[in-house]
């Protein structure tokens, strides 16, 4: 099989995410969730998503839809459309299955497949991390990883708007 093939079977319809979830939580391995827009991606994403990857045996990414990212960010974004965007991160070995979403939240995603951790970045306070109620019920932990100074998607696009 091609390697572009098998990056495509990693982006996946949320029916097919619960049947792999059920697999994986047969198999004992310990499901990581974290979710995010990715529009332009970059070094503090990258380090952020590797180091979540290290809490767990399979990594779930809830990817916002283009028409999630237009209810959330300013008129113009996502600037990188949602089919790229899931194919880059599809990219990284350490992820197991990206599945998208269209709600401004993934809180019903979440409750859908009750990952064991649910972490986001360390902008957050565990309090305001989407979900945590869900999986703090049901025995998992949310974690907070610290981001990497300097780096941020805002600030990739204001270097380019002002040179």
């Amino acid at each position: 099989m091609s390697q572009l093939y098998n990056l495509n079977q990693k982006i996946i319809s949320l029916q097919e995410l619960k049947s792999r979830v059920k697999k994986w939580k047969a198999n004992n391995e310990k499901i990581v969730f974290t979710n995010g827009c990715f529009d332009i991606m970059h070094r503090g994403h990258v380090e952020v998503l590797a180091k979540t990857a290290d809490l767990g045996d399979k990594l779930i990414l809830g990817l916002n839809s283009d028409s999630s990212i237009k209810k959330l960010k300013e008129e113009n974004r996502p600037i990188v459309d949602e089919k790229s965007r899931a194919l880059l991160l599809a990219a990284f070995s350490f992820v197991d299955a990206i599945v998208l979403f269209s709600e401004e939240t993934p809180y019903d995603l979440i409750a859908e497949i009750k990952p064991d951790i649910l972490a986001k970045g360390g902008d957050y306070k565990i309090g305001g991390i989407v979900g945590h109620d869900i999986v703090q019920q049901n025995g998992g932990e949310v974690i907070t990883i610290p981001l990497t100074d300097g780096c941020s998607t805002t600030n990739i696009i204001e270097k380019i708007k002002n040179d």
